[in-house]
């Protein structure tokens, strides 16, 4: 897995997954073990020659098959993964995991010169067969620790690789991430294309952090991977949940088809110990449905029965110091996080119970609280989220793209300098929950002083209709509660940034929200390269004001040029 910040295609992702060594399973094997898992599989053509051909990798892509692979042949948008079964076959799949109308038309194109297993469910079933392959099991390791909820999943994941990082630095191991932004194994890494990878490509993924000597991993779950099993097959030693907001919509339908979605990482058969945040109903609820061992965490003071709560929260420099005080016991562990906003206190608690309450560690409970109240694993830069690019004006880069994430920055900002106006740039994404739109604005003209909308990811829609929509929330806020705030609507994004600055003074606030850690926008499929953070730097120096230095790997410094010196 090479270091690397361009942009890898799926295929091209997938070969990096994959680890050197893997001793594979028998076609015959992959049937039994998907017999065990209920998928009542049917191999034709049948017979002894068959059952032993040996298989050493899987794939979905079919630009990713390579000698000796399972092509996981799935039913697509526009296609059937079956369609590309020459393609697949030529570049040396051994055996094919199909449904029935794949088997029909793999045998219409190669007849019967490769194995097929054939089952209902194919995504289902791939991560079990992806498993038998790779060598996966609910103790093969690493420590897999997952993270999901509407909002916090990836600072949550950042702060569990620092903590881990602590814990396995001593062992002389590595840890893992799976997110959003990157995907790294024992410090390599490369950006992401999903949240979450195909099921195939994280099975792969457990054998390479096995062979690269990776004790531990933290990885966000997204409703989106539940829904399309992409982690069918994985089994996770402890699962967090962080909150539970209006988004995805457009996928679910409902709140309670998302609930559900979410609720299915919380079960005995995929999670040894759940780690649940129930600073609302959706958490408390969540803490019901699910199975097996369940520790509660609460973090903004309600009153309530949990485990663990979160005390003594005080400003720290341009974080915030707290206390984890576990009720049954009385211990109390201080700790703190760098970054801004109180929904990170909560992220950084997640992260901390579920490594404390983590079955079976290598390490031990002493080495985890040493680790938190003296080493600062918490004020690790997480790329996009609740970044800080200057003190004077604050100037910060985040991903809010939700109502609720937009009110948790708006607050934050509001906290960390209460006597200066707040510059909000905002957008909203195309081809997403449109219901949430016109709130986004309202939201925005409530809560800062001076508002700014662009564009975000149109994607395949108009982006003046998204922005239409936005400001039509925004408008009606204003006009109902006689609010103050200046709205402006100002494209292309680089110009709004550069506004948005132009309109500051050293003891306000500029937030950029929506995009984080992104590096391009989507137009109808036409990529246009920008990034928030770089824009910013930029507009800071251009307007006299110094930023701080940009360190994050994620973002390509060569754009940066003289004016980072």
């Amino acid at each position: 897995m090479p270091r690397t910040d361009a942009r890898l295609s799926v295929a091209e992702q997938d070969s990096v997954f994959r680890p050197r060594q893997v001793a594979g399973a028998t076609v015959g094997e992959l049937v039994e073990e998907l017999h065990a898992a209920g998928h009542d599989p049917l191999l034709s053509p049948a017979g002894r020659l068959w059952t032993e051909v040996r298989v050493t990798g899987a794939a979905m892509n079919p630009q990713a098959v390579g000698p000796g692979d399972l092509f996981v042949a799935v039913r697509g948008a526009r296609a059937h993964g079956a369609d590309f079964i020459r393609a697949a076959r030529d570049a040396g799949a051994a055996a094919v995991l199909t449904d029935h109308a794949g088997v029909d038309t793999v045998r219409s194109e190669v007849g019967y010169r490769i194995p097929v297993i054939e089952v209902r469910r194919v995504r289902q079933a791939a991560g079990p067969a992806a498993a038998r392959i790779y060598g996966n099991s609910t103790i093969s390791g690493p420590a897999l620790f997952g993270v999901t909820g509407t909002n916090g999943k990836t600072t949550s994941t950042y702060f569990l690789r620092a903590l881990l990082d602590t814990l396995m630095a001593r062992r002389e191991r590595g840890t893992g991430l799976i997110g959003t932004i990157e995907i790294s194994a024992a410090g390599d890494r490369i950006p992401s294309q999903l949240t979450t990878p195909e099921a195939v490509q994280l099975h792969s993924l457990m054998a390479l952090f096995r062979e690269r000597s990776v004790g531990a991993a933290a990885m966000e779950v997204s409703s989106h991977a539940i829904s399309y099993d992409r982690v069918a097959g994985l089994h996770y030693d402890v699962a967090g949940f962080t909150n539970l907001t209006q988004d995805h919509l457009d996928m679910h339908g409902t709140m309670e088809d998302y609930f559900a979605a979410k609720a299915e990482l919380f079960t005995r058969r995929r999670t040894r110990t759940s780690v649940i945040t129930v600073d609302d109903p959706w958490g408390h609820r969540m803490a019901t449905a699910a199975t097996g061992r369940v520790v509660t965490l609460a973090t903004a003071g309600q009153p309530t029965e949990v485990d663990w709560e979160v005390l003594d929260v005080a400003s720290d420099g341009l974080g915030q110091s707290f206390t984890l005080h576990h009720l049954r016991s009385g211990e109390r562990i201080r700790t703190r996080t760098g970054l801004p906003g109180g929904f990170n206190v909560s992220n950084a608690a997640l992260a901390a119970v579920m490594v404390l309450e983590a079955p079976d560690a290598e390490f031990s409970r002493e080495e985890v609280v040493a680790a938190l109240e003296e080493e600062d694993p918490f004020s690790v830069s997480v790329p996009g989220r609740m970044q800080v690019l200057a003190d004077e004006p604050a100037a910060l880069v985040d991903f809010a793209h939700n109502p609720d994430a937009m009110i948790r920055t708006l607050e934050a900002a509001a906290s960390a300098k209460p006597d200066g106006r707040i510059v909000l740039v905002i957008g909203a994404a195309g081809d997403r929950d449109r219901g949430k739109r016109p709130t986004m604005g309202a939201i925005a003209v409530r809560m800062a002083d001076h508002v700014i909308v662009s564009d975000d990811d149109p994607h395949g829609e108009d982006p003046g209709e998204i922005r239409a929509a936005v400001l039509s929330g925004a408008r009606e806020a204003i006009e109902s509660g006689t609010l103050t705030t200046e709205l402006e609507e100002i494209v292309p994004r680089a110009a709004a940034i550069e506004r948005a600055v132009a309109v500051a003074s050293g003891e306000d606030t500029v937030i950029i929200a929506g995009r984080g850690h992104e590096v391009h926008q989507d137009y109808a499929g036409e990529h246009r390269p920008i990034d928030d953070r770089i824009e910013l730097h930029r507009a800071l120096r251009r307007g006299g004001f110094t930023p701080l230095p940009l360190k994050d790997t994620t973002v390509d410094m060569t754009q940066i040029g003289a004016e980072q010196t």
